[in-house]
């Protein structure tokens, strides 16, 4: 219980190992120097000033790395909870803090009480061990989904890149007012700042493909901010970060209003489980290689619980990065201990460090955003979903799809996959295989539509249910079944091979004892094998057990068939059917690979 409440236990005495320290320390440092540019970055795709990007790599990076399950994810500032967080702001302000410094009194309180709700969110869902929720959010749709983010993220930073305004407001649509709005901008090409953006770019993937060793990320902020202050590139017109206020961020309560919850609750719900599922992505991925143990419900507690307490601290909503959490597993991180490494040169450059960010080329850090977006694009994804599964290839495809169309309101494509993803499950659950059997050379039952050649007992009709019994699929069992008796009038037993009915509701309760009293009353015994202990709970409970006999409930359908066919012999039932000029007796067609056989 103690290690429940307080995880980080787990590790804290491992620090006192040098070996550990030491690789922890290096961890940490490595990932500061990629997070400080970078969420200075992510902090413009919120819409707010640079400096909050560094507010939200302090105090949530700390509390996630103390409750969280996984030793290696790195919290922070992300590039799609990042836009989403703007989008849903900039539709109740109007604008962004960053496109209007006059809505700043305004949005930055609100993008606070993102983080609080946020995090309320995945505490409660945490709490109650309500991780599975996030289930809802199938891999395709989440595929669909970053695909299409990816691309309206980097996208959106087209303008900073050729030093053209970005047209129209943060709500309307993105590709047909904004980016087109900057297409036709292009003959105003500022050439300095084009230059400094593609040289960024350039410099950090030849790194990445050359060096990859080394932080190009660093490189390229350290290179364009110094050829920035040399040349005078903010005299020329270009744009540049500017003076960035110095000290910790303050505590401060963040706005609580029950009108701003109904506006800003949907799109909350929506950021917490898609910043959750990035998170718990990358933490299962590294615990795969660490073979550390990952609890997603603990690690919903600990990202709610950074972003509430950031909430109080200037922070904005934040999540696992799939970029730095790498960086941080392979640079050796062995403990969280490497967060709060990473967190102290934060607030150094808090305190001490910020005037040397006064020349950084806004271009760079658009090309911080592109380089590290386009990495997310997966189009090969969207291709393998559609081979697994024709369903969730169109899930995924329509996300993507959506997702693009909606921008920038990216929370209306995800939901649409989400919802279409689920659609099809019930589609498929709805009319699942009803197979009628026969018996192989090899004595097990096989499926008469595969192996039509198969010999058949018309006194024992044999089917297998493959799926759930359940409300939305009962009347497609009852009519599967009524239709086999009606094509078999002779029939005195007909077992239903359960081996694949894993659950069973209140509806199909009501089923199974509607069609076990309908066929008694007509002579006729319902037989059942291979039902599970969930199944067989729901039926004693019920009575539904009593109903259909004790005698009529077997382990396997060997079992089940062998008292079949001892009741027939008891019966005295015979069965001729005539084969050419010979008669041939099948009294236990069904009895075995040894019968069959000689049949």
């Amino acid at each position: 219980m103690l290690h429940r409440l307080f995880p980080f236990l787990g590790w804290v005495n491992e620090i006192r190992d040098p070996a550990i320290l030491r690789a922890d320390l290096m961890a940490g440092i490595t990932v500061a120097l990629v997070l400080i540019p970078q969420s200075m970055a992510y902090a413009q795709l919120a819409g707010l000033p640079e400096v909050y990007g560094l507010y939200i790599s302090f105090i949530p990076v700390v509390i996630a790395a103390l409750w969280g399950s996984s030793r290696q994810l790195q919290t922070g500032p992300v590039a799609v909870v990042s836009i989403m967080t703007a989008t849903a702001l900039a539709t109740v302000v109007g604008g962004t803090a960053q496109s209007n410094p006059e809505l700043a009194a305004q949005y930055i309180p609100l993008a606070m009480f993102m983080a609080f709700m946020v995090g309320a969110f995945q505490l409660f869902l945490g709490v109650f061990r309500l991780g599975v929720v996030v289930n809802f959010l199938s891999h395709p749709v989440i595929v669909g989904f970053t695909n299409a983010a990816a691309l309206v993220i980097g996208l959106s930073q087209l303008s900073k890149i050729f030093g053209v305004g970005m047209p129209g407001a943060p709500s309307d649509h993105f590709l047909s007012v904004r980016i087109w709005g900057v297409v036709q901008q292009l003959g105003e090409t500022h050439i300095p700042t084009l230059i400094m953006g593609l040289g960024a770019f350039a410099l950090m993937w030849g790194m990445k493909r050359y060096v990859p060793k080394l932080p190009g990320v660093l490189v390229a902020v350290v290179v364009t901010t110094l050829l920035s202050l040399i040349i005078g590139f903010e005299k020329m017109g270009g744009q540049v970060v500017g003076s960035i206020p110095e000290g910790l961020p303050a505590f401060t309560v963040p706005v609580f209003s029950v009108e701003l919850i109904g506006q800003l609750l949907p799109s909350a719900i929506i950021i917490s489980l898609v910043g959750f599922m990035e998170a718990i992505s990358i933490a299962k991925a590294m615990a795969a290689k660490t073979k550390d143990r990952i609890e997603p419900n603990q690690e919903l507690i600990g990202q709610g619980l950074g972003n509430i307490t950031g909430s109080f601290f200037q922070s904005y909503p934040a999540s696992g990065s799939f970029s730095r959490s790498a960086v941080n597993l392979n640079a050796g991180a062995k403990t969280g201990f490497s967060s709060f490494v990473t967190a102290a040169i934060v607030m150094i450059t808090l305190l001490f460090l910020t005037p040397l960010l006064y020349h950084l080329p806004k271009a760079t850090l658009a090309a911080v955003i592109m380089m590290a977006v386009f990495g997310l694009i997966n189009f090969k994804a969207i291709k393998h979903a559609w081979r697994a599964n024709k369903h969730d290839g169109i899930a995924s495809l329509v996300t993507f799809v959506a997702t693009l169309g909606f921008a920038p309101h990216l929370d209306q494509g995800i939901l649409l996959g989400a919802g279409l993803a689920i659609v099809f499950y019930l589609y498929r659950t709805m009319s699942p295989r009803v197979a009628l059997l026969g018996r192989h050379v090899d004595g097990t039952l096989r499926d008469l539509t595969v192996h039509p050649d198969l010999p058949k007992d018309p006194r024992v009709i044999a089917l297998r249910f493959d799926g759930s019994l359940y409300f939305a699929n009962v009347s497609y069992f009852e009519d599967a079944v009524l239709e086999a008796a009606a094509k078999n009038p002779n029939a005195s037993f007909i077992l239903v091979v359960g081996d694949g009915i894993n659950q069973l509701d209140a509806s199909g309760e009501e089923v199974l004892r509607h069609l076990a009293e309908r066929f008694q009353s007509g002579g006729v015994t319902m037989v059942f094998s291979g039902l599970k202990r969930q199944v067989l709970r729901v039926m004693h409970r019920t009575k539904l057990f009593d109903v259909i006999g004790r005698d009529n409930i077997y382990a396997t359908e060997d079992m089940a068939l062998e008292s079949i066919y001892e009741r027939i012999k008891s019966f005295k039932i015979e069965c001729v059917e005539d084969v050419g000029e010979t008669p041939l007796l099948i009294t236990n067609i069904f009895q075995g690979k040894d019968r069959a056989t000689q049949l």
